[in-house]
């Protein structure tokens, strides 16, 4: 996908209780991601691993918050969560990645951990 025709984030806005952040892109599509799922999916490599198949089921996270939102260039934030995690970097099209795909990336985390 060119530069031009990637979705760009318009807004950024986390609840007050910090545990969904809401992404509204110039396509006019908007996600709630809540925090949870935002942990499980980090694009870190202690959720993420180095390579194909090494992905982590993260469990016990439901009550997970979001403690601050910090910009990374132009192109990603890093999520500081209140367990301390903070070395993924979610890239704009990982966020929009994240909202078109919640139903299904949540039911397969939902069946890897046995639900």
């Amino acid at each position: 996908m060119s530069a031009a025709a990637r979705p760009w984030p318009l807004e950024l806005r986390l609840d007050a209780a910090k545990t969904t952040l809401t992404v509204a892109f110039d396509s006019g599509e908007r996600f709630a991601l809540p925090a949870e799922y935002l942990r499980v999916e980090s694009p870190s490599a202690e959720v993420q691993g180095h390579g194909p198949g090494q992905k982590q089921v993260v469990t016990g996270k439901d009550r997970i918050t979001i403690a601050a939102l910090e910009p990374v260039g132009n192109y990603a934030i890093r999520i500081r969560f209140d367990d301390g995690h903070d070395t993924g970097l979610y890239t704009w099209d990982y966020l929009h990645d994240l909202g078109r795909e919640h139903r299904t990336k949540w039911a397969a985390y939902l069946r890897a951990r046995g639900y």
